[in-house]
């Protein structure tokens, strides 16, 4: 097994055991308010309250990754998460099950430890199924949401969160013994990293995308096994069930999401992710009976897999050299999705009694993302398209159909001197020669108008007053009337000398 094989394989199991117990309270909520009298309000923000630690520490934790190396991050966040265990099978009140669960919280901030550290180890053509099967350790929500019901039943619920002690505990001393210690590692001051990347609409594009697909994920989790009993009165252990369903699925697609934005273009795939999730809160919203509330869910979950695994596959695309600081930002923002859809849920059901606006709210800020991916789609076409024109080696000018020069490239400053300033506004009269009389001008004009196109040689003039030959291409650009928009002319210097 090579190096990279063992790490992707110790880091994906370590975040397993993670997600496990980051979800501990709300999968055992249903048998933690029998003896601990909490209010609705209270149990909301009970679930949701391990979000927040857990979405807050993702960007240290990525910047930490690079300094430190995941050996020695996972290793300590394991001892940590001991000690909120372990209260927590002693909670007696609603504000110690607060505490714990903020600590807890660090169970779902190791999230950003494998992204930072396992992409170091594979080309960045296989950094989309690697996250993709990084990002699958997130079914550790479900074997919590699936077995601790079950153990409740058998041992009560505080035996049941002991027994997590024993997992933390071995996957601490497996990080150790088994974690890279050769890691590559990178020493960047944090501020230094946040000047570099806080100013990329990418940055931000990318946090919303996956504030909505992942925050989907983890309130659907959280939200799940007490709305299935308190709603539709399912017994516990069924509830834990089908919410073991739900994250059963979305981590399957998970990879394959990262594997589709290997080999295809991730927006189309964005694209896809969001209009699913448009219709499934649609579908939601008019609170359906089990059934259709059971297809709804699990639709939600096939579209936040893959949008959680492509999401990934862009962020060391775009940040290679900041892709600590960026995973942790992106993942803490995905982890605050998760904090705000149930307690907006309960906040609404208390007013309206039903749950109707909260799952509207999720289709339209999909709808809304579905836009912003097409809008970037184009935008990183036109950003290629002019990367290309920056880039040539023969200059460029764009004129409108009256002559008007609109823009140029580097390479036509290079060859005649003159900046973009100097003759935007202008026509290209500014370079002639006086080498060739009207009829010659005529001629190319009546080409251009006629057939849309001209190309022959041609003396120009450069800002120094030199004279210099050049093979000058000119091509009309017209509308889908047939109408002319602009005229772009290509040229370059020939080794030709003047007489």
């Amino acid at each position: 097994m090579s190096r990279g094989a063992k790490q992707l394989f110790l880091q994906t199991t370590s975040l397993v055991a993670g997600f496990m117990v980051w979800v501990l309270i709300s999968s055992l909520m249903p048998y933690i308010q029998t003896d601990i009298q909490l209010s609705s309000t209270q149990i909301s923000l009970a679930t949701a309250i391990p979000i927040i630690l857990g979405s807050l520490l993702r960007v240290p934790i990525g910047y930490w990754t690079n300094l430190f190396g995941a050996r020695t991050i996972f290793t300590i966040s394991f001892i940590l998460l001991l000690l909120p265990i372990g209260i927590l099978s002693m909670a007696n009140s609603f504000i110690m099950l607060i505490f714990c669960g903020l600590l807890l919280g660090i169970g779902g901030a190791v999230f950003s430890i494998g992204v930072t550290s396992l992409p170091k180890y594979y080309s960045k053509e296989r950094h989309g199924i690697i996250n993709g099967i990084y990002g699958a350790g997130n079914i550790g929500t479900a074997l919590t949401a699936f077995a601790a019901p079950v153990l409740a039943n058998t041992f009560g619920w505080r035996t049941t969160i002991q027994l997590f002690l024993l997992v933390v505990l071995i996957f601490a001393i497996l990080n150790f013994l088994f974690g890279d210690k050769n890691e590559r590692k990178a020493n960047i001051s944090l501020t230094e990293q946040i000047k570099e990347v806080y100013k990329n609409e990418k940055l931000w594009f990318l946090s919303l995308f996956y504030f909505i697909t992942f925050g989907s994920f983890v309130a659907f989790t959280v939200y799940l096994p007490s709305f299935l009993v308190n709603h539709f009165d399912l017994e516990k252990a069924d509830a834990g069930l089908r919410t073991a369903g739900f994250i059963a699925l979305a981590t399957l697609f998970r990879p394959i999401g990262g594997w589709l934005g290997d080999k295809m273009n991730p927006f189309f795939i964005l694209v896809g992710v969001f209009t699913g999730l448009t219709f499934a809160g649609f579908l939601l919203a008019f609170t359906p009976s089990l059934p259709i509330y059971s297809f709804g869910c699990l639709f939600v979950a096939i579209c936040a897999g893959l949008g959680n695994g492509t999401i990934f596959k862009l962020v060391p695309l775009y940040f290679s050299k900041q892709a600590g600081i960026v995973n942790g930002i992106v993942s803490a923002m995905g982890g605050l999705g998760g904090f705000f859809p149930p307690i907006i849920l309960t906040i609404f059901f208390n007013w309206t009694g039903h749950y109707a606006i909260g799952f509207m709210s999720l289709s339209e800020f999909s709808l809304a993302s579905s836009i912003l991916v097409v809008w970037l789609y184009f935008r990183e076409k036109q950003d290629i398209s002019a990367k290309i024109v920056n880039h040539a080696t023969d200059g460029i000018t764009v004129t409108d159909k009256n002559g008007i020069i609109q823009s140029v490239n580097p390479a036509f400053t290079k060859i005649t001197g003159y900046s973009m300033a100097e003759v935007v506004g202008k026509t290209p009269s500014v370079l002639q020669s006086g080498e060739h009389d009207n009829t010659f001008y005529k001629k190319m004009w009546d080409s251009l108008i006629n057939a849309g196109y001209w190309e022959g040689f041609i003396w120009n003039k450069r800002k120094n007053q030199e004279i210099y030959q050049e093979w000058l291409t000119i091509t009309a650009i017209k509308d889908d009337s047939g109408e002319t928009k602009n005229y772009v002319a290509m040229f370059h210097e020939t080794d030709d000398q003047k007489k």
